[in-house]
């Protein structure tokens, strides 16, 4: 988890310099993962490129979930490149597509007379799209809906704020 984060450090100071002209964002937001089927806590930065085109790596923490003496812990490490198809003044809608890493860690204490734990990393693609509710020039609301190629597969529905530094 400290390497996780520190790597998302080191990421998002990378791209401070990327374009001087738009200011980079950085948003907290909630998540909603239809595999795991619990709520997740996130943050993410969004690096502009060009006028159409921005960087948005994020990390999603799925809130740990216990059924029958099995716990499981979910992490999403993601790196998206973001298209703007429409940029109004109040309103972008953009769509995405990306790099995803989930980690999952499984523990059992007692489950069916056994104790022990498993865990998994796995890399998987992202295709979403996006919209940002544009009504102030601090703080702007947004919503994701994407799906995680890996596995099974996972629909994520996210909503949250970015804040322009």
């Amino acid at each position: 988890m400290k390497k996780l984060s520190l790597s998302f450090c080191l990421l998002i100071g990378l791209f401070l310099s990327v374009n001087a002209q738009e200011k980079p964002k950085i948003g907290v937001f909630l998540a909603y993962g239809t595999e795991i089927e619990n709520l997740g806590i996130g943050a993410n930065a969004e690096f502009t490129i060009s006028e159409k085109l921005s960087i948005s790596p994020s990390i999603v923490y799925y809130l740990p979930k216990e059924e029958y003496g099995v716990k499981m812990n979910w992490l999403e490490v993601n790196a998206n490149a973001n298209y703007y198809f429409i940029k109004q003044a109040n309103l972008d809608f953009y769509g995405f597509a990306g790099l995803s890493y989930n980690s999952i860690k499984v523990s059992y204490d007692q489950a069916w007379g056994i104790n022990g734990s498993w865990s998994d990393g796995r890399v998987g693609l992202n295709l979403g799209s996006g919209i940002h509710f544009l009504n102030s020039k601090k703080i702007t609301p947004f919503a994701e809906l994407k799906y995680v190629i890996v596995d099974s597969g996972q629909l994520v529905l996210s909503g949250g704020l970015k804040f322009n530094l």
